[in-house]
């Protein structure tokens, strides 16, 4: 009996012993940050999918800074700066909320930015080729790693608010076919489809779009041939006037955080309709020339795309292979507007047999099969400095042949374009066949791989696919955002 109890006291010792060590054990871990640490990094295991990509990308200290908010605690860096401050969250307002988010956005993508490809075969080529599951990689990315790290987060966090106050079609309608095609189809994708961004509750939004058409302005405000832009700048100035009386957002940040999308040559002109429109909101712009007040820190390029009927031309869907013949070494065909072109025509029309350049196209023949038949598509400028040119010289994998001065290429924060195309300075033109003559075989066909990495950030699909133009818009978009520290 006394055995028996000595027994049970014994064991009642063991147990109380390795209660107070464990007790101990935990005390010391949680002073240390290292349990919530465990913690954490054992849920994000769970709640993240693991593969090659992935792994390099979210390291521990990584997948602490994106899910650290469940926690109470957050990492707080301004402008994707290097300094981190970390400090807990306690009660804060919804607008610290989104900024606390948004630091640990700028947290995590630096931590990405920094990983070294450690032997990985990812740097040389993107995986995958359909857009759900995609990971960049390769020389067309200015950094890959953090680009991805980036789109995850904006996926993650992005809340856009669209205006709903203005009637059709001048507001929430845009032109959905021809050279203005992008202009009308974004503003459709935003309002009806993209649910994973659109928020119906604007304290919550980290932008605000206003929804309105320049191209319908021009449509139905503007005289024809009478150059008065006056009427565009007062419908733009009526729209943030309304929005700013309704609403406290705009007046809060003096609009820096509002955009507004236009693909029409004009859309910088409408904007001058309000000057914090134009000199600090984020104006998603065709139009993108630095002479004319076009701001990369704050303002977006949007590429010109031209689609006749609101579809990419079948010709163009499937490129020939890659050891195809391209007999021709360059090609242009285009009206004779702007700066540019005549100079080209002046030295290129009707010169050469290798270098194509016409004003218009012979009778009978197509300007598609002119491209998918030459290794180099020229692109100059026009009127403005965009050309629906480069896309569809990146549809065809004709390398673009840019000509143009002042013009910011479209998602150049994240890409590479030397690495898919060639910039030809104005000056050079007659010297062009030399220059192009000079691209050897391995960096033609380097280009023209880049150019096959790229294509699906330059598609139109309906719906919108990740990582197709739609969402790289949005992207640099959220960037700016990014970028922003708002009071």
């Amino acid at each position: 009996m006394l055995d028996r109890e000595m027994d049970t006291s014994q064991r009642y010792s063991v147990s109380v012993l390795f209660t107070v060590c464990v007790v101990s054990i935990v005390g010391v871990s949680l002073l240390s940050g290292k349990f919530s640490d465990m913690v954490r990094f054992t849920s994000s295991l769970n709640s993240i999918q693991m593969n090659e990509f992935r792994t390099k990308v979210e390291s521990d200290y990584q997948v602490r800074a994106i899910r650290s908010d469940r926690y109470g605690v957050g990492l707080y860096s301004n402008k994707l700066k290097n300094q981190t401050v970390i400090r807990k969250i306690g009660n804060l307002s919804r607008e610290e909320e989104l900024e606390q988010g948004l630091a640990r956005a700028r947290a995590s993508i630096r931590i990405a930015a920094a990983v070294t490809n450690s032997g990985s075969n990812l740097s040389s080529a993107a995986t995958h080729n359909d857009y759900d599951d995609y990971f960049p990689a390769g020389a067309v990315y200015r950094n890959p790693r953090s680009f991805y790290q980036s789109y995850m987060e904006m996926e993650r966090r992005f809340n856009v608010y669209v205006y709903s106050e203005g009637d059709l079609p001048i507001t929430h309608d845009g032109p959905c076919k021809n050279i203005y095609t992008i202009e009308g189809r974004f503003i459709q994708e935003l309002e009806h489809r993209a649910k994973r961004f659109r928020t119906n509750d604007p304290s919550t939004a980290h932008v605000y779009f206003m929804p309105f058409s320049v191209t319908w302005m021009v449509k139905y405000l503007y005289k024809p041939l009478s150059y008065n832009v006056t009427p565009l700048r007062h419908f733009v100035s009526d729209y943030v006037r309304v929005v700013s009386l309704k609403y406290p957002f705009w007046n809060r940040t003096h609009g820096a955080d509002h955009f507004m999308l236009a693909c029409h040559d004009w859309g910088p002109h409408a904007s001058q309709g309000n000057p914090l429109l134009y000199n600090t909101s984020i104006r998603v712009l065709c139009n993108a020339n630095t002479s004319e007040g076009f701001n990369p820190r704050k303002d977006v390029s949007l590429p010109e795309i031209q689609l006749y009927d609101g579809n990419i031309s079948p010709k163009l869907l499937s490129p020939p292979p890659e050891n195809a013949s391209r007999p021709h070494l360059a090609f242009f065909a285009g009206g004779v507007h702007g700066p540019i072109r005549p100079i080209l025509l002046h030295h290129w029309k009707n010169q050469d047999n290798d270098i194509l350049v016409y004003e218009y196209l012979p009778k009978g023949q197509d300007y598609y099969s002119f491209m998918l038949n030459s290794k180099f598509c020229l692109c100059p400028s026009g009127h403005e400095v965009a050309s629906p040119r480069i896309v569809e010289a990146i549809y065809a994998e004709c390398i673009p042949v840019i000509l143009s001065d002042h013009y910011v290429l479209p998602f150049s924060d994240v890409l590479r374009w030397e690495a898919f195309s060639i910039q030809v300075e104005v000056s050079d033109i007659p010297r062009l066949k030399e220059v192009l003559r000079a691209v050897t075989e391995e960096k033609y066909r380097k280009l023209k791989q880049g150019l096959r990495v790229v294509r699906r950030h330059f598609v139109l699909n309906q719906p919108a696919k990740r990582f197709d133009v739609f969402h790289m818009i949005l992207h640099s978009v959220w960037l700016r955002r990014l970028n922003m520290k708002l009071g």
